[in-house]
């Protein structure tokens, strides 16, 4: 349940609305930045059965209208006063994705806004930035969404480079990933379409030469979730803004993860069921990045999207 709302505190209300997740984040200012009143993660899969045929299948349709339902009353209980609900590839690219809106603002009386990919990778990198995790060299920050993929080079004062691709975790698992554990005939495909699909960052690394690689929320907090507690040691996202991984420990995971089946996974602490599959693929997307790009000092950061909504809410 949310905390009891302090009248002398204004309340934000921020929704990301992804392809696998819906998130919420209700919040107020403080000296930190923000305190969280209420947060929660719904796996909706709005991008289940359709993600590659631009389409929300019905079952999915269904538990997004569910999901926007439940948000909205816990947005009233908080008496949160400014509210943005954003959402980004799945129903950027959906045929019925304006249908889906129409039935939110009426079922639940929430307006979403559909961002484009260089909104949505400029929202990611105010929300990193407010993680402290960015210094004054230049980082790589990567989030792996279900539908996209946002790649942003920059540093603590700005952003270099900044581009969306429509390659994430959902679109490669139901392009490559046919068979459990994946054979080595498809992580060759999937190398030969991101070697085609990422040339603009290539270009983009090669110009503005990246130290770190950032991965934002996602699949890098079940890496990090995943390392810990296996090495027997309590990790609590909730508390954690960034993470610094030992190289070792993520190339050996990766690896497990890679050549894993899914009733394996589906044993490892720290994974969360809707990311029980599409983690190798981005596990392969990882790997590939770090190879390629010769990037071998990893972060995590906890924050992403909807932080980065937030602090340009909070006026920060």
């Amino acid at each position: 349940m949310p905390e009891q709302n302090n009248a002398s505190a204004k309340r934000f209300a921020v929704m990301d609305l992804g392809t696998n997740t819906f998130h919420l984040l209700i919040a107020e200012k403080s000296t930190e930045g923000f305190r969280i009143v209420h947060q929660q993660t719904e796996a909706v899969k709005i991008g289940e059965g359709g993600i590659n045929k631009g389409i929300i299948q019905q079952a999915a349709f269904s538990r997004g209208i569910k999901a926007m339902q439940d948000f909205k009353k816990h947005i009233d209980e908080a008496a949160a006063t400014e509210v943005r609900a954003i959402a980004t590839s799945a129903l950027r690219n959906a045929a019925n994705g304006n249908d889906f809106i129409a039935e939110v603002k009426a079922q639940a009386g929430i307006q979403i806004e559909i961002i484009d990919g260089a909104k949505e990778a400029a929202f990611i990198y105010k929300g990193i930035e407010a993680s402290g995790v960015l210094t004054e060299k230049n980082s790589l920050i990567v989030d792996i969404g279900g539908g996209s993929v946002e790649f942003i080079i920059g540093n603590e004062d700005e952003t270099l480079w900044k581009q969306s691709f429509e390659i994430g975790a959902a679109r490669l698992m139901d392009k490559f990933h046919k068979v459990d554990p994946m054979n080595v005939v498809s992580i060759k495909a999937m190398t030969a379409y991101l070697n085609q699909q990422l040339v603009p960052l290539f270009q983009a690394a090669m110009q503005y030469k990246p130290t770190f690689l950032i991965g934002s929320s996602g699949a890098f907090e079940s890496f990090a979730e995943v390392i810990e507690l296996e090495a027997g040691r309590k990790f609590d996202l909730k508390s954690t803004k960034s993470y610094e991984f030992d190289t070792d420990d993520l190339l050996y995971l990766i690896e497990r993860l890679i050549k894993s089946t899914h009733a394996k996974r589906a044993t490892m602490k720290g994974i969360i069921p809707v990311r029980v599959d599409m983690i190798v693929s981005a596990s392969l997307l990882t790997i590939y990045l770090m190879q390629k790009l010769g990037l071998v000092d990893v972060w995590m950061s906890t924050y992403s999207l909807k932080e980065g909504v937030l602090a340009e809410m909070m006026g920060r």
